[in-house]
């Protein structure tokens, strides 16, 4: 694992976007295009907008992401795919997009999901951490064990708190109560995890995560088995770390 500290949430974001780029860069160098899975969420906002204006040709480019709520239609602002059609896919030229889709028939999506994401190996994920510890919507307890790629979960109530914490929801009963997320084991096989992590209210679990050896119940403890980890922290997310 390798930290890098940073002192604002905008300066996490660009450093992250610099680093991503080169990834990517060096990927598409290498095999002429690149694979990459995206997180959202509102630590993500600072390393989007970086990213966006990052050298880098987005037409070589196959973009996947993490997760999305079942029967939560494009059209409501929390969606994750009108996330990123306004933060992403809408402002580059991608070789090709692959959206978690969770309305309709939901296995028959997570199946044709999975067979494009299986054709060839990822090389950068872009892997956020929540409040309660978890990578996607992989809550404590996390299914360490499973090897689908996508699966269907439950939401727990720390979850759903931050949500509306970050003004997705009015309030915790309007979150949905299931996702479908890319599962731990799936994360896990990106070539390069890059964890943006900013804002005190994450400090938490940046600590629980730095302090714990692996454990599901603080599921982003995982992130430091990898072999290429990057967590990217600002002086608020590490303000519980003894320096």
């Amino acid at each position: 694992m390798k930290l890098y500290m940073n002192e604002t949430s905008e300066k996490l974001g660009k450093a992250a976007a610099e680093f991503s780029a080169a990834v990517i860069n060096r990927v598409i160098a290498e095999k002429g295009k690149a694979r990459i899975v995206l997180s959202t969420g509102a630590s993500q906002f600072d390393t989007l907008k970086a990213l966006v204006e990052a050298d880098v040709d987005w037409s070589r480019v196959e973009m996947f992401h993490l997760d999305e709520y079942i029967n939560l239609p494009e059209t409501h602002p929390a969606s994750f795919r009108k996330y990123l059609r306004e933060r992403f896919t809408g402002l580059v030229n991608l070789k090709s997009v692959n959206f978690v889709n969770g309305e309709g028939d939901i296995r028959k999506n997570i199946t044709e999901l999975t067979r494009e994401l299986r054709k060839e190996p990822i090389d950068l994920g872009l892997i956020g951490i929540g409040e309660n510890g978890h990578i996607a919507f992989n809550d404590p307890p996390a299914d360490f064990d499973t090897r689908d790629a996508y699966i269907v979960v439950n939401l727990d109530e720390d979850c759903k708190k931050q949500q509306v914490g970050e003004g997705w929801f009015p309030t915790v009963v309007d979150v949905p109560k299931q996702a479908i997320s890319m599962s731990v084991y799936q994360i896990m096989q990106c070539n390069v995890i890059v964890s943006c992590v900013p804002h005190k209210v994450k400090a938490k679990a940046v600590k629980l995560t730095m302090d714990n050896d692996l454990t599901n119940m603080i599921p982003a403890t995982m992130l430091k088995t990898h072999k290429d980890f990057h967590l990217f922290l600002d002086n608020n997310s590490s303000s519980l770390l003894s320096r």
